[in-house]
């Protein structure tokens, strides 16, 4: 009879190992093919054992090699040894090169965010004068084939890209940035190739038309721009400085790609304050004050970095970057005043904000789960879905306005009417002199324009009613099924253009009782929906604020995004929630599950245990690591080496590829600690970059080395965390995520009984895994 058992990271293959499923062949055979897949959704992983093979299958997405990091303080004699030594200067060196880096990830990030923006200007700008020229030569039929054979050729360009470059940079990219601060490391989610793609791939889906935004992949760039430089040197490129190598462990990194990502927000909106709160309230699991100052410095890097490239820009050789400063979307002009009728209206866009999110994060879980059958079917397919996907939005962009009617110019305008050779709020599409078409100035602009358009101010009937409504519709529809593509691409700009879009309309209805601006109502619209899908409130309402350089409507933006996320919360979770859930990411919430309550920490510990003594015959050590993927394994001390058996602590794999590479076998079981750290610094055990560490199969044991031995006292953390095995489940997680573990060792309450029963890792607090073992348990109790 076949055995069965759900995986979803590394340390859950082992189980299946202990229980006799896999032997270690297999599970590196599993690991390599699920390498070889290589693509970005990620999906529980499902083992197979029969009587001769073992089979890797996949139930409705791809899967992903997913390992945890080690945030934890490694406290073992080598490390405590490399603490006393250090002087004053080198911790004074430690705590500049910090900042120093936060310079630069600032100065990187902002690079970068002035480049995406020029370059989507240029493009994009090129296709719709193309576009725009032959259609006033009334060449219908040219202009169309111009505009769709440019998206069609940009959208390939992103798809090939993403599909045999870095299938990782595919989508927002937040997602991952948030489950990587949380302790995950999935595959190549950070990696300069991913970083690449991100930048290039996300400037051609953006000119292409799709309904995407290029803000979220901003996030993931800066957090690549973080991990580039927190690799902590590079011997290939002689960059060995000792300074650098400080920053060989995931603690630093962490806060590194924190900085990453504010750098990233601040670049796509121009909002370096709204970056800071993003990362505290979103993305990152563990915050601190000195974090925090640094954040904020690395944001403060970037508006200054913007603001110089925007100074140069005034000239009008960036296209309309250079347009507003640093506030994209000004709404300040604007009367602000606001009466009880406005405060009922903005109660209405909330409710409605938080229901249309909660729908829109329904429709885009279904398209994912769709979408990533497709995708892992061959790169092939990915770039057809996109190609599909993008001849839709050409024909839709190309074909709605043609629904529309012309409408006059207004008078009295400061503004040309309509707008011939650049982008602007009046499109003359197929209209004639003196007329404009509304849904081409919405459609054939790009997004930033066409919310720029939205939010103008002092423009009630700019736009019709029924314009809006297509408008509306197409925007929804085609954001959720652009979403899940083979390309970089966000979800903040399709659902301000949608928010920005019913909010519009909604001041239309309402204004014959409210005296706000339809400018200021579409603003609040955009962070209604906002709140419904994103389920953010502090950092979005910031955000929107420096946005749009219009403090007045702080307390209406509070309003409705408190309204909006409070709905919303009713139906399902946020969308970064759920596309962590599809994607297999295990991400630990900061609360724990209701039924964890009704459980004690014994109740999911796996086994059979892999236990070693303080000193271990070399051949024990190597078939541990060969027939088991646990990166983490307790170390025992027994007479006579102690009265009685101990819990010495927790010893890490990588420390002991690290040690076997070294060779300080002894003939007898003898403590040679001394002769360790004489030999060994604790830099030798530093956490190397991405793919950059020791292998098992760099190893070189002799026949006659597997039965000597050697000592792991020097490299054994002598202060893992521990809880009682009758402690609550739910106070266990909750520990677990606050201390950011990979490691919790499970003691017995009593005694006379082994000193450890059993540790727990990430895994074993999932939902899919505690369920498994009690699927008896009601998960709402």
């Amino acid at each position: 009879m076949d055995q069965e058992k759900h995986v979803n990271q590394s340390d859950d293959v082992h189980d299946i190992e202990n229980e006799g499923l896999l032997d270690g062949k297999e599970i590196e055979r599993c690991r390599s093919e699920v390498s070889e897949k290589n693509l970005s959704y990620t999906k529980p992983l499902l083992v197979k054992r029969t009587n001769t093979t073992s089979q890797i299958a996949i139930v409705g997405a791809n899967i992903c090699p997913i390992e945890s990091l080690d945030y934890e303080i490694i406290e073992n004699e080598l490390f405590k040894q490399d603490w006393r030594s250090r002087k004053k200067i080198q911790i004074f060196q430690y705590v500049l090169l910090k900042w120093a880096f936060a310079l630069l990830i600032g100065l990187g990030t902002g690079l970068v965010g002035f480049f995406n923006n020029i370059a989507v200007e240029n493009i994009a700008g090129f296709k719709l004068l193309l576009t725009s020229n032959l259609m006033s030569e009334d060449k219908y039929f040219k202009a169309f084939a111009a505009y769709a054979g440019c998206n069609v050729g940009l959208a390939a360009a992103a798809a090939a890209l993403c599909a045999f470059i870095a299938p990782a940079a595919a989508g927002s990219g937040i997602p991952e940035v948030k489950a990587y601060l949380n302790g995950v490391d999935a595959y190549s989610i950070l990696a300069p190739s991913t970083l690449f793609v991100k930048i290039f791939g996300s400037v051609l889906g953006v000119s292409a038309g799709f309904v995407v935004g290029k803000e979220g992949p901003m996030v993931h760039t800066g957090a690549c721009i973080a991990n580039l430089l927190g690799q902590g040197g590079s011997r290939k490129y002689h960059l060995t400085w000792k300074w650098l190598r400080y920053f060989k462990n995931d603690r630093d990194r962490r806060d590194m790609i924190t900085c990453g990502a504010a750098a990233g927000v601040a670049a796509a909106f121009r909002a370096p304050v709204g970056g800071v709160l993003f990362v505290l309230e979103e993305a990152a699991s563990w915050w601190r004050s000195a974090l925090l100052w640094r954040t904020f410095f690395t944001t403060a890097v970037v508006a200054i970095v913007l603001r110089a490239f925007i100074q140069y820009c005034t000239t009008g050789k960036c296209g309309l970057f250079g347009e507003g400063g640093l506030i994209m979307y000004d709404v300040s002009s604007a009367n602000a005043t606001y009466s009880a009728p406005d405060i009922l209206a903005v109660i209405f866009l909330g409710i409605i904000g938080g229901i249309l999110g909660s729908m829109y994060n329904y429709f885009v879980d279904k398209v994912l789960r769709t979408y990533s059958i497709i995708n892992e079917r061959g790169a092939v397919l990915k770039i057809l879905l996109v190609i599909t996907i993008s001849l839709l939005t050409s024909c839709c962009s190309f074909g709605l306005p043609w629904i529309a009617k012309c409408m006059p110019c207004p008078t009295e305008l400061s503004v040309s009417c309509p707008t011939v050779g650049k982008s602007g709020n009046y499109k003359s599409f197929q209209c004639p002199s003196g007329y404009y078409n509304d849904l081409a100035s919405l459609f054939l602009n790009t997004n930033d324009d066409a919310i720029r358009n939205l939010f103008s101010t002092s423009t009630l009937k700019e736009f019709h009613i029924s314009s809006l409504f297509i408008f509306f519709g197409a925007v929804y529809c085609l954001g959720i099924i652009t979403y899940g593509i083979a390309i970089p691409s966000g979800l903040f700009i399709p659902v301000i253009l949608a928010g920005a879009c019913y909010g519009r309309l909604v001041g239309r209805l309402f204004e014959s009782i409210s005296s706000l601006d339809a400018g200021l109502f579409a603003l609040l619209g955009a962070a209604s929906f906002l709140g419904g899908t994103m389920r953010m409130t502090v950092s979005l309402c910031i955000i929107l604020l420096e946005l749009t350089n219009d403090l007045l409507l702080l307390p209406l933006v509070m309003l409705v995004l408190l309204i909006s996320k409070t709905v919303a919360d009713n139906f399902n979770k946020g969308v970064y929630d759920q596309i962590l859930k599809i994607k297999g990411l295990p991400y630990l919430e900061a609360h724990a599950e209701p039924y964890m309550r009704h459980l004690v920490a014994r109740d999911v510990v796996s086994g059979p245990l892999v236990i070693f003594s303080g000193v271990e015959k070399v051949g024990n050590i190597l078939h541990a690591l060969r027939t088991t993927g646990h990166n983490g394994f307790p170390v025992i001390d027994e007479p006579p080496f102690s009265e009685a058996p101990e819990l010495c602590g927790v010893v890490l794999r990588s420390h002991l590829l690290v040690l076997l590479k070294g060779k300080n076998f002894s003939m007898d079981r003898v403590v040679t600690g001394d002769d360790i750290l004489q030999r060994f610094a604790a830099f030798d055990f530093a956490k190397a970059g991405s793919g950059k560490g020791i292998k098992l199969e760099d190893l070189d044991i002799k026949v006659e080395e597997m039965e000597m031995y050697i000592d792991l006292h020097p490299i054994t953390n002598a202060s893992p965390y521990t809880v009682v095995e009758t402690m609550s489940l739910a106070k266990a997680a909750i520990l677990f995520r606050q201390l950011g573990l990979r490691h919790m060792c499970v003691v017995p309450k009593s005694q006379g009984r082994p000193p450890i029963v059993g540790i727990l890792t990430r895994h074993d607090f999932m939902p899919e895994h505690i369920l498994g073992l009690y699927p008896h348990i009601n998960p709402d109790k």
